[in-house]
């Protein structure tokens, strides 16, 4: 393990070590870290404030801006809790639009766990964010092994100043993530931390056999097992998951359509996981269909669907990769 001393580590009057706590209780909780506890060690140490000096929270007709040296200290207060929250964080808005944030907390422990990381694997990071995700497998592998790209130059930076300035310093690349990072391959572990609309060709080029990825995919999380550079296959978690999309100009495809669900019952509509079968085949099966499925199945949970990538596409399937329903994906 590849633990970091801090260098602005905090003392015992330091507000942030209860919160800190609190935190790593309430993802303790959730059930996350069945499997490796390290991660458990990984979020108490590593500051998550430190990674967001300031964000963003929703308010009537845009956002409020909350900050860690606001000169009131009420409001440096709520920056503190918020920073310690379980719940996602918006970190850069540009027009109106969320561009970057910093995951939920018990959501990104889950992850890393599902991860399934190894002593001295190379880990590739999509999406750099803050830099806190890549802290935390900094805390675990050591900076070395680890990977983090965005495709925006001020992500990049921020994250790498985040980064240093807690005491890690793994390699930050600005860069198209769908692209992957071919000069730092190859990788035993890709995790993304954006959505995706397809599983990008490159990654698996930069994988070595027995490889896992790891993506946000359709409402889901889609976790693969690398065969070789053109074969992959696995199954989602149960969880759900809603990540910022990847950008660049090779993103992995458009952005589906919402899909029309009219003459589809409304209970079904709201109903998360007919939404994520949707989200699934979207412009691929008519929802009326999916809704049928969806009935004549018993409303499969998410970890009933895959993923399978080979020679001939990027499929989705419900039980079987050979069965009887299958999807094309971009």
């Amino acid at each position: 393990m590849g633990a970091h001393a801090l260098e602005t580590g905090p003392g015992p009057e330091d507000p942030a070590v209860p919160a800190r706590a609190a935190l790593v209780r309430e993802i303790e909780r959730s059930g996350a870290w069945e499997g490796d506890p390290v991660w458990r060690e990984a979020f108490e140490t590593v500051p998550r404030h430190l990674f967001v000096p300031y964000y963003y929270i929703g308010v009537s007709g845009g956002y409020e801006r909350l900050w860690g040296e606001d000169p009131d200290p009420r409001i440096r207060d709520r920056w503190l809790r918020g920073a310690y929250a379980d719940a996602p964080l918006a970190t850069r808005v540009r027009d109106g639009e969320l561009v970057s944030s910093s995951s939920q907390p018990s959501l990104m422990a889950k992850m890393l766990a599902e991860l399934e990381v190894r002593d001295g694997d190379a880990v590739l990071e999509i999406g750099a964010g803050t830099g806190y995700n890549a802290a935390l497998l900094a805390y675990r592998l050591g900076d070395g092994p680890v990977t983090t790209v965005d495709l925006d130059v001020e992500i990049t930076e921020s994250a790498r100043h985040h980064l240093a300035v807690a005491g890690y310093h793994p390699t930050v690349v600005t860069g198209d993530g769908a692209r992957g990072v071919p000069e730092r391959a190859p990788f035993d572990r890709i995790i993304a931390t954006c959505t995706l609309t397809t599983i990008p060709r490159p990654w698996l080029a930069q994988c070595d056999p027995g490889a896992r990825v790891l993506a946000p995919l359709a409402t889901g999380l889609i976790a693969l097992d690398v065969e070789d550079p053109d074969h992959a296959e696995g199954r989602f978690l149960h969880t759900s998951a809603f990540f910022v999309p990847l950008r660049g100009a090779t993103r992995s495809g458009p952005e589906p359509e919402p899909a029309r669900a009219g003459g589809v019952p409304r209970r079904a509509r709201a109903h998360d996981l007919f939404r994520f079968l949707l989200a699934l085949t979207a412009g691929r099966m008519d929802p009326q269909d999916a809704y049928a499925l969806w009935e004549r199945e018993g409303q499969p949970q998410r970890e009933r669907y895959g993923v399978t990538v080979g020679e001939e596409g990027v499929r989705a399937w419900l039980d079987d990769p050979e069965g009887p329903y299958t999807w094309k994906l971009p």
